[in-house]
């Protein structure tokens, strides 16, 4: 679903935030109706109990023993006509009756009241079984329709008369009363209550939200280390699986690079010194030498074909073995191997190459050295076939084991796309150069031609 993925996508800290802060102002809200609710009962307890204090110990004594009367005698009810119409207990009261336990009215001073009997509230029936029933509402009884004009909050109290000898009780007192400032000390109780809930909820949800932000950052910068090393690991798988892809091309094309040079080989072999040997052959089998009657002088010619055709063919076999054979270079410095190429180039073609040459002297593999050395050996070698050695040159850098070769001419250029990917050129140079992990980059056109190589020197085993 989409909002919860949006949810999802939120940090833990922004989640607690959110959901803690509902739950918080709802626990707050119950908290504080609870506890205020409590504060208000106690207040209005407290105030009617001491109302009733008072009120009892001013009315009891005029009232008769109730447990051996239940109506009250007029002597009684004209005292509490005097009493509760004068003095500051008349200011304070607003009603008064006076309630036998079956919930009819022996005196009030409603006189209409007395004698009605009405059904036993809960409020009454509390006060009988001995309690004090306080309450600040507006009046809603049956017999308050007096009380309930008034329209405005009134304390209402129901004080139980007790027998002195037994505790039990015998009337119950109701009266309502104005309770000037009770209102005002109920707003302040609602006041200092919600404050005091909603003071210690915010310090609470503060201190836990430090916290959980605070694990939330740590949790999100794991979060991003691990998505970072997942990052990593996987461009560096898929950095393996490519060089694992040109490791296997790289073989394949060396397998069949190797099969082409052996054909290679083999012609320059059949086409070459294996022709020489040949004619040699035939003139040695020749009339002229096995003809007694040969002069000497056509024998000695005949031998002079020989010996050159031999000759011929024992050159060609060293021209090709030296193509075939490295110089010893594993011990030699690039520098070295660079000057050694071109001499052999310049020696062999009777041309020259410039050169420049900056090596700092890095220890490179066995590997990089053959390819610096075939690289330079067959660049020059197209420099001079293709582009007839027209101002060649090499330059090579070689710095903190980078190793970064430029070989060019000035000649006529060729067409890159007639390299076939079975020659033994560059094609056979870009597969040495890539199975290295380097770089091989031509440049040809009718300005020249030039040939770049740049690989790092990597720390290989040598292949014996």
């Amino acid at each position: 679903m989409h909002w919860l993925k949006r949810w999802n996508s939120r940090s833990l800290a922004s989640q607690f935030f959110l959901t803690g802060g509902i739950v918080s102002i709802g626990a707050m809200f119950l908290i504080g109706s609870l506890v205020t609710t409590m504060i208000e009962d106690a207040v209005i307890h407290n105030s009617g109990a001491a109302t009733a204090l008072y009120v009892d110990s001013v009315v009891a004594p005029l009232l008769p023993d109730m447990q051996t009367q239940s109506v009250l005698d007029e002597g009684s009810a004209q005292a509490l006509d005097e009493t509760l119409s004068q003095g500051a207990l008349g200011q304070r009261l607003v009603s008064f009756k006076l309630w036998r336990r079956d919930g009819t009215i022996l005196y009030s001073n409603e006189k209409e009241l007395v004698g009605r009997t009405f059904p036993v509230s809960d409020k009454l029936r509390g006060a009988f079984a001995g309690s004090l029933e306080a309450r600040y509402e507006i009046a809603s009884d049956p017999e308050s329709e007096e009380e309930r004009k008034l329209g405005k909050p009134l304390m209402e109290i129901y004080n139980p008369v007790l027998q002195p000898w037994s505790g039990q009780a015998v009337a119950v007192l109701e009266f309502y009363e104005t309770a000037q400032g009770l209102s005002d000390s109920l707003s302040r109780a609602r006041l200092q209550s919600w404050v005091s809930v909603a003071a210690l909820t915010a310090i609470f949800f503060l201190t836990l939200s430090a916290l959980v932000f605070r694990g939330s950052q740590l949790i999100d910068r794991q979060r991003q280390n691990l998505k970072d090393k997942v990052g990593e690991l996987t461009a560096l798988l898929a950095e393996n699986q490519a060089l694992q892809l040109r490791l296997r091309r790289s073989s394949q094309r060396a397998a069949a690079l190797n099969e082409s040079y052996l054909r290679k080989v083999g012609a320059d072999l059949h086409d070459g010194p294996a022709q020489h040997i040949g004619y040699a052959s035939l003139r040695l089998d020749s009339d002229m030498l096995v003809n007694d009657k040969t002069s000497s002088e056509a024998r000695q010619k005949e031998l002079s074909w020989i010996r050159s055709s031999l000759a011929e063919a024992m050159a060609e076999i060293r021209t090709i073995c030296r193509g075939l054979i490295l110089p010893q270079i594993e011990n030699a410095s690039c520098d070295e191997i660079l000057k050694r190429v071109i001499q052999a180039h310049e020696g062999r073609t009777a041309t020259s190459v410039e050169q420049s040459i900056h090596d700092d002297g890095s220890m490179l593999s066995a590997a990089v050295k053959i390819c610096v050395y075939r690289f330079v050996q067959e660049a020059l070698n197209n420099a001079y076939r293709h582009g007839g050695g027209i101002k060649q040159s090499v330059t090579a850098e070689i710095e903190n084991g980078v190793v970064r070769i430029e070989v060019s001419d000035q000649g006529v250029g060729f067409d890159p796309n007639d390299i076939r990917p079975t020659g033994l050129g560059l094609a056979g140079l870009r597969e040495r150069v890539d199975s290295l992990g380097g770089e091989l980059a031509i440049n040809t056109g009718t300005g020249g031609t030039t040939v770049t190589m740049t690989l790092q020197s990597l720390e290989m085993e040598d292949v014996e």
